[in-house]
């Protein structure tokens, strides 16, 4: 049997052998990767520089490029070092802060689109009262709830983490994933079998709840009002449907 305490390193079993085709796919995939950064900073500098767009709707929008950086920046870089590599190993320490990253990324993200519908729904359905309710500093404290919480969040569950029990040390995908070491764990608690899942789907239905009634309400709205507003609505609510 082989322990926790034992486990050096992780084994990344889903790169398969693609001989040549390597090459391409770490083009690609470089591509990819830069094209994300190029495309974030320059909209997080577009931001800041023009000081007409110093409002809650473009603040949510680069704490959203920022969350795209840094969810790529830890996804993509071992990818491309592992497409090179030949025994796809990852050290334990590397995967546990890898999984810190896209997780954290991950909750920020899907948080941040609720917010962001939030923002839209309070700004077309009470547009009179938007500036009190969604002022700067309300939106900063929002982001900085958001980011706090996600990352309190992912803390308490790597301390679990960190003290299993492994029984092997292959990891069937590409990246470091959380159900994937639990799986490799000679035996888990009822809190990560049972209560972490239920707290993240409960989460997750939240957020997409609050993300439906936003748009939804928005809708409602649109209908009832003339076309030119209706196109005006859609207009603002244009780069949160495309996040």
């Amino acid at each position: 049997m082989e322990n926790r305490s034992e486990t050096e390193y992780f084994v990344l079993a889903a790169y398969g052998d693609v001989g040549e085709f390597k090459y391409l796919y770490f083009s690609i995939m470089l591509l990819w990767f830069v094209s994300i950064w190029v495309v974030n900073v320059v909209l997080i500098l577009v931001i800041y520089i023009d000081k007409q767009l110093h409002e809650p709707m473009y603040i949510f929008l680069c704490n959203l490029s920022v969350t795209e950086i840094s969810g790529s920046t830890s996804l993509y870089p071992l990818m491309l070092s592992q497409m090179l590599s030949d025994t796809h190993r990852v050290t334990v320490p590397f995967c546990f802060l890898q999984m810190s990253y896209i997780y954290t990324s991950a909750s920020v993200e899907f948080c941040s689109l609720a917010a962001m519908a939030y923002d839209r729904y309070v700004a077309i359905c009470h547009p009179l009262q938007y500036s009190l309710i969604m002022s700067t500093g309300r939106v900063c404290k929002i982001i900085l709830a958001v980011w706090g919480y996600s990352f309190f969040t992912f803390l308490v569950l790597l301390l679990f983490l960190i003290h299993l029990d492994l029984c092997g040390n292959v990891i069937n995908k590409v990246f470091c994933d959380y159900y994937r070491i639990i799986q490799l764990a000679c035996s888990v608690s009822l809190i990560l079998t049972v209560i972490v899942p239920f707290r993240l789907m409960s989460l997750f239905c939240l957020l997409t709840y609050l993300i439906l009634f936003s748009y939804l309400k928005i809708l409602a709205v649109c209908l009832k009002v003339s076309k030119e507003n209706t196109e005006k609505a859609v207009s603002t609510c244009m780069p949160q449907i495309v996040s």
